[in-house]
This record gives C-alpha cells, structure tokens and sequence, in this order.
C-alpha cells in the first residue's frame, strides 16, 4: 500500500478550530507507518492488497452529484428509499451524497425542545465538543477520516428528551474511484434517549474507498440504540471505526449489519466510563463470492459494576472470508464487571473460511468475565430434523441459516428492518445454490458423483 495524498481539499467545510484538528490529523497521518497484515491488529485481514493511490478524495462539486452530474433532491436511490420505508415514521432524517449532506429533517416539535440534527454548522455551540470527544486509540484510517472528511452528521440530543422514533442518516456513494470519508457524532445528554439508523450504500459495480467513522457518546443515564448498516458494492472497499463511551447508568445497544463490500471491516470500540453503565453489541454479517468481512472490538471496562454482553454472528459461502478479533478489558478499579464476549460462524462452502480470536485482559478481582467461539458448517441433524419432515435441503438450510441470525435480528430495535434483513440473507443463500446449480449442469456427467459444498441445497 503506497501513501496516500492526505492534503484537504479547498472547500472543507467547518470552523477554525475543525481547521486545526484536520491539520493535525494530517501530520499525524503522514508521520504513521501505514498498517500491514503483520501488525496483530491486521492480522487475518487483506490490508497489505490496498492502494489507496487509486482513489482520490472529491474535488470541489463532486460531494453533491451523481456520476451522470444529476442531483439527488427529494427523490432516494431505490436501495436507500427502500431502507427508509422500512423504517417508516421517524424523527428526522439526514441523507449524506459522497460525504456532503444534501438533505435534512427535523421533526419541529424536537427542534423545539433543543433537539439538534444536521451539520456543525447548525449547532449553536459550534460543535467543538463533538468531533473527537469520545477518546479513541491512535489509528491510521481514523486519522485520514479526520484530516478529510466533509460534513459531520451531528445528533445532538438535550438532557431529559426521549426521542421516540428513529433517526435514519442515509448515505450514498457513487463517485467512481473516489475516497469518501463520512463522520457521524451521536451525544445523548444526561438521562435522554435516541435511536439513529445509519446506512450506506453504493451501485453495484461501483469502485470505491469508503472510510466511515461514528462517535457514539451517551451521559449518564442515557440510553442510545444504534444501528449501522452497509450494504456497498462489489468492488467497495470498506474501513471503518465506531468508538463509544457510555456513561453512568447509561446504555449503549450497537447493532452492526454488514452484507457488501469486497473487503468491509469495522472496529468497534466500546468503553464504559461511568458506575452502572452497559453496552451491548451486536453484529449480522454474511459474505459469498469473494467478500471479506473483518470484525475487531474491544469491551473496555474502566469503572466498577459495568456490563458488556458481544454476540456476533456470520455466515460465509462460496469463497468467502470472515474475521473476528475481539478484546474484554477489565481495568484495576473496575471491580463487579460482568463481560461477555461470544462470536459463531457459519461456513457454508468448502471454498469459505472464517477466524475468531476472542481474548481476555482482566486487571481486576471480582469480575465475571467470559468468551466463546464457534466455527462450523449447518449442524447435520438439524438439517435431517427438517428434511425428515419433508422440507427440500435448500429450504431446510434456509430455515437454519434464517434462525441462526434471528437472535440478532430481534435485538434491532427499528422493527420494520427485520424482514428486509431476512429477505437479504435468504437472497444470498438462493444465489449461492443457483449459482452452484448452474456449474454443475455446465460439469461432466461424472462430476454428478463429486460431494456438494455444504448449504448449497443438493447436499
């Protein structure tokens, strides 16, 4: 991987002091090392194959146009006004084109009570203790985010408001061979509530480098419900950053769902600062072809009595590839912690191949921590249970694929986002064995007697 032009085009938009901290990011940046599959915290991953020199962040004017130079006004893109009516009613919307929002909403009656949503420059206070506030370790792509990134979607919510019904921030890429760098910050002030659907999504065949960052800051007693989604496309590749703090008594439930990309990686930081707080992450994630789905968390446990519950789940087929790498840190002082970490794989293909690599540091007595992982094909007598009582092999894998990500599912808290989910992982599975259908009735008839790849439906 060569190095990468950081120098922030001209028309970034912010105030001074966001000026200086993208400068800074800049240096910061250029003075790092890029990152190699060596490093522990790339191990597994495809990040030694990346060249960032064949991107180019957007000029001036291209943050806000579609490839063919028109405008997305009122009207979305099919795959994000599909997102938007599943979510259906909701408390605002922001909706981000190539890293420049182009579209707010606010439900007025929030507006009123101090709710604040949009950009840094809708915010009174001015936003500085918003971009950065939740501290996160030194990291190449998080500082390449800062140094150029555009508009930073801000969901800023008072003390003592329940926003009852999601926020939906959408984003679309489709500059072809850009690098886009979208920021979300997320603050629930003491004892507030909110829930923010974030999406992105591109073409198909689009090419592209897409570097997300979400800062996600609940104060004490707060409760925010979040859910990220990326649904790219082929030739996109993801590296992106979630970093949380939770406060006292506060509670962060983090739903990931990952389905595109070539190579789509999150790290996912959640520290919990505050006596009581509890953070519980979730994560669906399914690759086929040559998808690559790299997961890295940590549980940071830096005050007593707090609570982390992890439960990842992913499923490979074809030749695809799936990482988890996660980290329960317990800190001296950190006393009655409770901390689970659980990560499952399903592997679906012969070609497929998934790692987990879950690990403990504890620094402190009287905790309860544990972590578990799975890696496997469909268990064979769940497949039997179903085939005996006269479902075909495809639809009993189905029905087992479908359950297995169902715990996940239930734990989104924007309902109306389940079946289209389902529908998008029972899409894949029907992929995959019409894809394996048509190969084998393109192989010789003694290729017939060769063994399927597991899930493919003709096992």
């Amino acid at each position: 991987m060569s190095p990468f032009p950081a120098d922030a085009p001209s028309d970034l938009p912010g105030p001074p002091w966001l000026r200086a901290r993208r400068d800074a990011a800049r240096e910061r940046f250029r003075a790092a090392d890029p990152p190699t599959e060596a490093q522990e915290v790339w191990r597994y991953s495809r990040i030694d194959e990346l060249d960032l020199d064949a991107y180019s962040p957007l000029t001036p004017g291209t943050g806000d146009r579609l490839v063919d130079g028109a405008g997305l006004g009122s009207e979305l893109p099919p795959a994000l006004e599909a997102v938007a009516a599943a979510v259906g009613e909701r408390a605002g919307l922001v909706v981000v084109h190539n890293g420049r929002v182009v579209r707010t909403e606010l439900q007025p009656a929030l507006a009123e009570r101090g709710v604040l949503l949009g950009t840094l420059d809708d915010d009174p206070a001015g936003g500085e203790d918003l971009v950065g506030s939740v501290a996160a370790a030194p990291d190449f792509f998080v500082d390449l985010n800062t140094a150029l990134m555009a508009d930073v979607v801000t969901v800023r919510v008072p003390r003592g408001v329940a926003v009852e019904r999601p926020v939906l921030v959408l984003h679309w890429v489709d500059a072809a061979g850009s690098a886009v760098f979208p920021r979300l910050v997320v603050k629930a002030g003491e004892a507030s509530q909110v829930s923010v659907v974030d999406h992105v999504a591109s073409p198909p065949e689009l090419a592209a480098f897409v570097a997300p960052v979400a800062e996600l800051d609940a104060g004490d007693a707060a409760n925010i419900a979040y859910v990220g989604m990326q649904e790219l496309g082929r030739k996109v590749w993801q590296v992106g950053y979630q970093t949380s703090r939770v406060g006292r008594d506060a509670t962060l439930n983090s739903v990931l769902v990952a389905l595109g990309g070539e190579y789509a990686r999150v790290a996912a930081d959640s520290r919990l600062d505050g006596l009581g707080a509890t953070s519980r992450l979730r994560a669906l994630y399914f690759g086929d072809g040559d998808q690559m789905h790299d997961f890295r968390t940590l549980q940071d446990h830096d005050a007593p009595k707090t609570t982390s519950d992890l439960l990842f789940k992913g499923a490979v087929e074809d030749h695809s590839r799936a990482v988890y790498s996660g980290l329960i840190r317990i800190r001296k002082g950190a006393a009655g912690t409770n901390a689970f970490q659980t990560n499952r794989n399903l592997v679906l293909g012969e070609g497929a191949h998934a790692d987990s690599v879950p690990n403990l540091e504890i620094e402190e007595n009287d905790v309860k921590c544990s972590h578990a992982s799975a890696v496997g094909p469909i268990d064979e007598e769940q497949r039997y249970y179903l085939e005996a009582r006269g479902l075909p092999p495809e639809a009993a894998d189905r029905l087992i694929v479908l359950g297995f990500f169902e715990e996940i599912l239930e734990d989104i808290n924007v309902t109306g986002l389940r079946p289209p989910l389902r529908q998008a992982v029972a899409s894949k599975l029907e992929k995959a064995r019409l894809e394996t259908a048509a190969l084998r009735t393109s192989e010789p008839e003694t290729a017939e007697a060769q063994p399927a790849p597991l899930g493919t439906g003709t096992a």
